[in-house]
């Protein structure tokens, strides 16, 4: 591992660790810094999604990234690069990966580091899954129903059952022929391509992002987020798009998800066309918790779509400083006010 400092808007301490599982290295950091941490406050473990990386959990293009926010609110922030993602690095182990691999080795791996090493007084963490992340935490969840570790979860645009999908995403992923086929080398230089048409013709992104809302000029750093999806992965996408539900090691995980009693924040965007609200919403139905809190983030006049709640320049005010309230509120061991920094 490796201390660093992170410069920009607000330096806090960085610490990179290298956890294995299945024969991977997985690229998992912490971030924390030592003048506002609120040791009582739950551990934040926060899961990227689908040809994404922690960097955009990390960076924003005018404001705070949510990372930065989080931290000055006194939480000490995991980011947590499954295989595939980020810096994480292949050893021995297979590059045919899906979600039985994410939610039964790497997180549960990520988990049993931040509990060893976390510098808060609690025994437990709360998992942040953003987008595809938060239905790889939701089979994690589903396929450990007995431990105990999980204090709440947010899900940041993330789907559990495909009540509705997107007419484009149907076509890409309608078919696990065509979607294995997908390209899985070179995915960052076509999106440093394609940004610049985006910015000239902004219909094209709207079902990812409002570039109305998004400041787009800093090509080079908004790619670092971008990572080659993998082939296997894609296949299981598409099964599960045409069942509607995620089966995972032949679990069903909505029907799994009726024995979790976790408190859990859905949190998503008004017109996300990646994952549109009824598959963001489809955890209220299934969870056998009463207590799922929903954030709705857009109005009809500044709408908003998938990467909006990421990177948006009212990402801080919609987005973050309403998450961080409800972690607050739901970190039991916490005397700490729910109000903004």
């Amino acid at each position: 591992m490796n201390d660093s400092a992170v410069s920009g808007r607000l330096a806090h301490q960085v610490t990179d660790y290298k956890p294995r599982s299945g024969g991977w290295t997985l690229d998992v950091r912490r971030h924390n810094d030592p003048t506002h941490l609120n040791p009582e406050l739950r551990p934040l473990v926060m899961v990227p999604g689908y040809a994404m990386n922690a960097f955009i959990l990390g960076f924003h293009p005018t404001g705070r990234s949510m990372v930065e926010y989080l931290v000055d609110r006194g939480f000490e922030v995991w980011t947590a690069n499954l295989r595939g993602q980020g810096d994480s690095e292949r050893l021995w182990g297979s590059e045919d990966y899906g979600f039985r691999e994410l939610a039964q080795g790497d997180l549960p791996a990520v988990r049993d580091l931040v509990l060893a090493e976390t510098m808060t007084d609690r025994g437990e963490l709360d998992l942040v899954g953003c987008s595809l992340g938060a239905s790889v935490v939701y089979a994690y969840l589903a396929l450990h129903p007995d431990t105990h570790d999980t204090g709440s979860v947010v899900a940041i645009g993330g789907p559990l059952r495909w009540d509705d999908v997107h007419p484009a995403i149907r076509m890409v992923f309608g078919s696990k022929t065509v979607a294995s086929l997908l390209p899985t080398r070179g995915t960052r230089q076509l999106a440093r391509m394609a940004l610049p048409f985006v910015q000239k013709l902004p219909g094209l992104a709207s079902i990812y992002m409002n570039v109305h809302q998004i400041e787009l000029d800093q090509v080079d750093e908004l790619v670092k987020t971008v990572d080659d999806p993998n082939r296997y992965l894609n296949r299981q996408i598409a099964l599960w798009l045409n069942e509607t539900d995620l089966v995972v090691d032949g679990t069903n995980i909505t029907d799994a998800m009726g024995a979790i009693t976790t408190p859990v924040l859905c949190l998503l965007a008004n017109r996300d066309g990646i994952v549109p609200p009824a598959a963001a919403l489809s955890i209220r139905d299934a969870i056998g918790t009463r207590e799922v809190d929903v954030m709705r983030v857009g109005d009809d006049e500044q709408w908003y779509a998938h990467a909006d709640l990421f990177i948006s320049e009212r990402a801080e005010s919609t987005v973050f400083a309403p998450m961080a309230n409800w972690l607050v509120e739901h970190s039991s061991g916490s005397d700490q006010e729910p109000s903004a920094h």
